[in-house]
């Protein structure tokens, strides 16, 4: 698992910088022993991705690179995720101190009585996409009622029990999705579950044509996303740091949106297969359905979570199967740390 801070970053930066001073100060008298610096002082805290670094991470990146977690007296280690990475197991058994989160999860851990809890919502969207061919006759999510559409193991408990109870969705239009574009494009009746900034990009490029995108967001499915939680433990013992790390992290997120060079280098490093391209389609395509800056962001400020939304998820998802109705998911997150205004967090 990749593990990245500040300190690392600066290293790896000051490589090659570093053999020209050194040669240029041969003949200086020995240097002065450094001062203790504030880094001393921080507070060492760790955050667990749920995937490998890309732009949907950006704001966290952009935070170590540029120094806003330090400016919160916080030395900030990144946990890169990846397919066999369990979230809940690292937050639950004390080898992250933070991890990205999804509300339909949050809920869950509820039902399970695992002592979890969610205290900002990066993303006011989920990314969330169903891609199908141009020039089917498809303009609109209902149209691909009866369709095969190629959707993952883990839809069958997010997202694809919505569609089904919302849009009359059937289990015979499923088909298993590996990841690979290669039998939607041989379908042209075909749909395909991906991820707004990434999938619709390599269908492109594969298939040599640009697909109808839907973004379920848009269409009723109300999960906050890329969300930030951490043990009920940590929330009750040490505020102040859950306070210290949520305002730095939303602060990173307005810092990458503005300039995401500093996210983007530190990513690559992390994430060598990364594309600047990839990179760039993913901010553009984040920026331009308001994934994390629309609704109740764009006043309370990126983060932003209210009781009346994770009702309507939960009732949403009570009606499609998913949760039980004795459920009490308001134990799920706390608005505690969040909804401060826009203008805070860009002050």
């Amino acid at each position: 698992m990749a593990r990245f801070n500040r300190r690392r970053f600066i290293q790896y930066g000051s490589l090659a910088a570093g053999t020209g001073v050194l040669a240029a100060c041969g003949n200086t008298t020995e240097p002065d022993v450094a001062e203790p610096t504030a880094a001393a002082a921080l507070q060492a805290v760790s955050f667990g991705t749920n995937w490998y670094a890309q732009a949907e991470h950006g704001g966290f990146y952009q935070a170590v690179a540029a120094g806003i977690y330090e400016e919160y007296g916080l030395d900030v280690t990144i946990q890169m995720g990846g397919p066999q990475v369990n979230g809940t197991q690292l937050l639950m058994g004390n080898a992250v101190d933070f991890f990205m989160g999804y509300a339909s999860d949050a809920i869950k851990a509820v039902e399970e009585a695992i002592p979890k809890v969610t205290v900002a919502a990066m993303f006011q969207k989920d990314p969330q996409i169903l891609t199908a061919h141009p020039d089917q006759g498809i303009e609109d999510l209902a149209d691909l009622k009866g369709k095969p559409i190629f959707i993952s193991k883990a839809a069958n408990v997010t997202y694809w029990p919505f569609l089904a109870a919302t849009y009359g969705f059937t289990d015979d239009m499923k088909r298993n999705y590996n990841f690979n574009p290669g039998p939607f494009l041989a379908d042209k009746t075909s749909a395909q579950q991906g991820y707004l900034s990434s999938e619709p990009l390599a269908i492109a490029k594969e298939g040599g044509f640009e697909p109808m995108v839907f973004l379920l967001a848009d269409y009723g499915y109300t999960p906050y996303a890329t969300t930030i939680e951490t043990r009920q433990e940590l929330v009750d013992s040490d505020p102040d740091l859950v306070q210290r790390f949520v305002d730095a992290s939303i602060k990173g997120w307005y810092s990458y949106f503005d300039d995401p060079t500093l996210g983007n280098e530190l990513i690559k490093q992390d994430n060598p297969e990364m594309t600047d391209e990839q990179l760039a389609y993913s901010l553009e395509k984040m920026q331009e359905y308001g994934i994390a800056n629309s609704g109740d962001a764009e006043t309370m400020g990126i983060g932003a979570m209210t009781d009346d939304r994770w009702q309507t998820f939960f009732d949403d998802m009570v009606t499609a199967g998913i949760f039980s109705p004795d459920t009490d998911y308001t134990q799920a997150f706390t608005l505690d740390f969040v909804n401060k205004g826009a203008d805070y967090y860009q002050g």
